[in-house]
């Protein structure tokens, strides 16, 4: 059997989609795997040996074009990708499913209106399957794929499961330290409710003797991390790192303290230890809590069909909180 998976983006939705991978192939040995990603993010994929080919689009970057012609360009080297068994719409966005249903195959399969993020996708495919919106997102892509492909498998297996986002190479990160353990500080996110607060991070590496790396992504976040410096010198502001140097930087590292972002789930691929604080999103939904990888929540009520972007309850975590849970997952 021959398919492809279409999951554009995000960086954290991604990593949610490709843990399937490895447990499709436990299973069924001999299935061909492809992948359709938007190209920033195809580094995620790149190494994973589960996946037989990749296929990237532009979609975001023609949308940003304004152009048609682009858009269409897109749209119809997608007819070329090569021919398939079935395609997996594990997005359930409209653009999704136009790609989904565009790539030649004998069946398209994704989420009905009622589960998908957009619901009127649904009119792309030749089968639908039902699951609430609502429930975990990672068991949502398990047992979307196990109504695809008729998968014989059980939930337990993801606490066994095995490393899956790899980078090129270990690349050498002069700034780690070999006397004490090193964590990762993730204070960016997509929105600043997301966010934690920057004098609690700074709180915390003066509670847990560590060494600390700040990382960022955009201008705005490089900012907030040179807050966190100001007010905790001894930290290490990373600089702006590829994605195939995140996910090294990720792998070599003892802790990672994030709240509901790629970079901070890129630890939960690796097996590495981590803890997601959570605010306006849920954290029932989000993540998928391991021995290793665990989660903090505020006391807010979320509603995971529409995300109120003025809660900011994530700043009322404690930051003892965080410290207890962190010497935990460091010993």
């Amino acid at each position: 059997m021959k398919i492809a998976i279409v999951k554009l983006s995000a960086l954290g939705d991604v990593v949610h989609a490709m843990i399937v991978l490895q447990f499709i192939k436990k299973h069924f040995e001999k299935i061909e795997i492809d992948w359709i990603v938007e190209e920033s993010y195809k580094e995620l994929l790149q190494f994973n040996p589960d996946i037989n080919k990749i296929h990237v689009v532009n979609i975001k970057k023609a949308r940003k074009k304004k152009s048609f012609y682009s858009l269409f360009k897109e749209l119809r080297k997608v007819r070329h990708f090569g021919s398939y068994d079935i395609v997996i719409d594990m997005q359930g966005l409209i653009k999704s499913a136009i790609i989904s249903r565009l790539i030649p195959s004998k069946s398209t399969l994704g989420f009905d209106k009622s589960s998908a993020r957009e619901g009127f996708s649904s009119i792309f495919y030749s089968q639908t399957f039902n699951i609430g919106y609502d429930e975990n997102v990672i068991e949502r892509n398990f047992l979307l794929i196990k109504f695809a492909l008729d998968l014989p498998f059980n939930m337990k297996e993801i606490q066994n499961k095995l490393p899956f986002v790899y980078p090129s190479q270990k690349h050498l990160i002069t700034s780690l330290s070999s006397i004490k353990k090193n964590i990762i500080l993730i204070p960016g996110a997509s929105h600043s409710s997301k966010r934690y607060p920057v004098e609690k991070f700074s709180e915390l590496t003066n509670l847990l003797d560590a060494h600390y790396l700040i990382i960022w992504g955009n201008e705005e976040e490089k900012i907030i991390a040179k807050k966190i410096k100001d007010l905790s010198p001894k930290v290490s502001l990373c600089e702006r790192l590829s994605l195939d140097s995140l996910i090294s930087l990720v792998s070599m590292v003892d802790l990672v303290i994030g709240s509901d972002t790629g970079p901070t789930h890129l630890a939960w691929a690796q097996n590495i230890p981590s803890i997601t604080l959570f605010g306006q999103t849920p954290g029932y939904r989000n993540t998928y809590i391991t021995e290793h990888n665990q989660i903090i929540e505020s006391n807010s009520e979320v509603n995971p069909y529409k995300i109120n972007k003025q809660d900011n309850s994530i700043k009322d975590i404690e930051v003892e909180e965080v410290f207890r849970m962190s010497q935990r997952l460091l010993n």
